[in-house]
């Protein structure tokens, strides 16, 4: 059966527009097995569109989730573009990583977060009236909160905005829609997440 997985997030974890076996948690768990690190296929909570608040309503009435062996956690940037701020993103993504904490029976080294991928460098975000500029510097600062308090909290964090600038305009990168990562680009977050995972898994902590 291996060891349990829970994965939380929206559309980058949920892996809108590809096949189940395309998003990036499911890759991951492949690529462990792969190193011979015993990862269940992940149980998903996320819904693409889903701001902080609406994961934590979804984890409400999910409940009782009870506890996992590793628990990851993507999620912002729909507050990003729903124009909310920086300040409240860290608050409420603040609950999210105790909660996620709580799900690995408060273990800091079973829990990864992935920081926000940069929208506004895909053919989608060249449209946006503010602009790829704007878009990326809101980001940051989301990316910059949600990195800090991993610092506080001591858990892993993967920047995966790099890569998704680096190939946010690459056809082979992105799903139909212009917008949405293909399997492809998913392979790219796995490959930065599948160390620091095989790490945590074979820590004995």
């Amino acid at each position: 059966m291996g060891l349990s997985y829970l994965a939380l997030g929206d559309s980058y974890t949920i892996g809108e527009a590809v096949a189940e076996n395309g998003r990036w948690p499911v890759q991951l768990a492949a690529g462990l097995r792969a190193q011979g690190v015993g990862l269940a296929d992940p149980r998903i909570i996320a819904t693409t569109g889903w701001t902080t608040d609406e994961l934590a309503t979804a984890l409400d009435l999910s409940e009782p989730l009870g506890e996992w062996d590793f628990v990851s956690l993507l999620i912002g940037v729909n507050n990003q573009y729903r124009g909310r701020s920086a300040p409240q993103y860290a608050g409420e993504f603040r609950q999210l990583l105790q909660r996620a904490l709580g799900y690995a029976r408060g273990r800091r080294a079973r829990v990864l977060v992935l920081s926000i991928p940069d929208w506004g460098a895909t053919p989608f975000g060249a449209k946006d009236a503010r602009g790829a500029a704007v878009i990326g510097a809101e980001l940051d600062a989301f990316n910059a909160a949600a990195q800090r308090l991993c610092a506080e909290y001591g858990v892993a964090y993967v920047d995966i905005a790099p890569v998704s600038r680096r190939l946010g305009s690459d056809a082979a990168m992105l799903a139909d829609d212009g917008l949405h990562p293909s399997a492809a680009m998913y392979a790219e977050w796995t490959a930065l997440a599948l160390p620091v995972a095989r790490g945590l898994l074979t820590d004995a902590a």
